[in-house]
């Protein structure tokens, strides 16, 4: 977990409710379904009308569907958003969180009933239900895990070079269980792996901290991939996707790892891609996963022909650089997939700045820059922000502080809730404007709705049109507030 910290804006805001209406100048375009991935969206359609989903920290509405309205005429003189349906960008993944190995613990022990009732919370669509679609969890242990650890970890001076002694014990007692408890519920989520370190035997200071990946154990390493991916299969869980790296450039957490681009090319060419290959496996290898300020790192791995041709794309985090510069990797190799995979909120939180700057960042600019997937650090902590390694954060706050039983919801779980519930895995974001405090951004989804995200980045409050396909809207949002709007 890369350390800053958290970044919050007060945003004073005017108590109005927020109210939206539809007005219809011409036929509306029939809707084009198209297969979809992962669970349906629980939106149905209202004949004439739309539905709204309102999180509005100054009155206290968090993430509460209103009344369902109906079409009526447009106002004028009011900044409009316009949405085009024919303009159409990338295919989305998900959205979601990183389920750390102290999430998992976390969740383990609850009361099985308790935490049936949570998992269907998070994991469904139905009813209350916020339909996270998207996982990222750790091959061996993150920094939010309660000790460190690989899968195969040996007495120092011992080296196993064909990983003979791999196993995954070590996230048997919580994290598979849960994992398939999850996909119990929704059987098609996507789940990414992320290594923060190798066994220390592989590296040049034999440490968990720090150290690089010798040369000589970059095969060892590959097949420590392998048999993970393997492993997981065998335990009911595919592997969608897995980073090389979380955060290579920060050597300094505990575990971690530093790899130079250079580095990283050379061990996917070299040793993990012919792996992948001869092991027929289709996970997905994934670059970079790091901050925005260096997006020269992934597009140097990409300059090697070599390595280029077994990545599917590259990941992001944004404890630096601009969100734009997901468009600059995308620019170089317009083929190659974008993932934003983790964004911390610092302990206590405060639901106002932090729900504007991460809707409007990720949610709304990462997707908007050609990311596939939002993922947020992480899912859930207890009230002292344990577990951790030592060394490791002790200020991330979960999306879900759980003590027991008792689960409080933080700004993480709203901040993906306004798009996981209904920009459903196979939605393809679709054209809007770009209008002054009204950053938003609009999706296609697989059965046929329009989803349109809208953020009031302004202190007051807003009024404004949304024009789609003939029909017209005006909302008003108060200051801060984000609308989630369905038709």
């Amino acid at each position: 977990m890369y350390k800053i910290l958290s970044i919050s804006f007060l945003i004073s805001s005017l108590a109005a409710f927020a109210t939206v209406s539809f007005g219809q100048t011409g036929s509306k375009q029939a809707n084009t379904s198209r297969a979809g991935i992962g669970l349906k969206s629980s939106v149905h359609s209202n004949s004439g009308g739309v539905e709204f989903w309102l999180t509005d920290p100054s009155r206290s509405i968090l993430f509460a569907k209103q009344p369902s309205l109906a079409f009526k005429s447009e106002q004028k003189d009011v900044p409009a958003i316009h949405v085009d349906p024919a303009q159409t960008y990338q295919t989305i993944d998900g959205f979601g969180y990183t389920l750390t190995g102290g999430s998992a613990m976390l969740l383990s022990r609850m009361e099985a009933t308790a935490r049936a009732k949570l998992l269907k919370e998070l994991f469904s669509t139905e009813g209350k239900g916020i339909g996270v679609s998207y996982l990222r969890v750790s091959i061996g242990a993150s920094d939010l895990d309660e000790q460190v650890f690989s899968y195969d970890d040996l007495p120092a001076g011992e080296t196993d070079p064909t990983v003979a002694k791999f196993s995954l014990a070590p996230d048997q007692q919580y994290l598979i269980p849960i994992l398939k408890e999850i996909l119990a519920i929704n059987p098609t989520i996507k789940i990414m792996g992320s290594p923060w370190s190798p066994p220390a035997w592989m590296k040049s200071n034999g440490e968990t901290k720090g150290g690089s990946l010798k040369m000589e154990f970059y095969d060892a390493y590959a097949r420590y991939f392998v048999k993970y991916i393997q492993g997981m299969t065998k335990a009911g869980i595919h592997i969608d996707a897995v980073t090389i790296q979380n955060e290579p450039l920060h050597p300094g957490n505990n575990p971690s790892l530093l790899m130079l681009p250079a580095e990283q090319a050379l061990f996917i060419k070299k040793s993990l891609g012919p792996a992948f290959k001869a092991a027929k496996l289709k996970t997905k290898l994934i670059i970079y996963d790091h901050n925005a300020d260096r997006p020269d790192y992934p597009i140097t791995v990409l300059n090697d022909p070599d390595a280029r041709k077994f990545i599917d794309g590259s990941a992001f985090h944004l404890y630096g650089g601009s969100i734009s510069a997901l468009s600059d990797v995308h620019k170089a190799y317009p083929d190659k997939n974008l993932y934003f995979t983790e964004q911390w909120i610092g302990a206590p939180g405060n639901l106002k700045g932090d729900l504007a700057w991460h809707v409007r960042e990720l949610i709304i600019g990462a997707t908007r820059n050609w990311s596939r997937t939002v993922l947020q650090w992480n899912l859930a902590a207890d009230p002292k922000q344990n577990p951790h390694t030592p060394g490791g954060c002790d200020q991330c706050l979960g999306a879900l502080t759980i003590n027991g039983n008792t689960v409080k919801r933080n700004p993480a779980y709203y901040n993906v809730a306004v798009a996981s519930k209904f920009v459903r895995p196979g939605s393809v974001r679709i054209a809007s404007d770009e209008v002054k405090n009204l950053p938003n951004v609009a999706f296609k989804t697989p059965d046929g709705h329009t989803v349109l995200i809208v953020l009031n980045d302004s202190p007051s409050r807003q009024t404004f049109s949304i024009d789609s396909a003939g029909n017209q809207t005006t909302a008003t949002l108060s200051g801060g507030a984000v609308g989630t709007y369905i038709w």
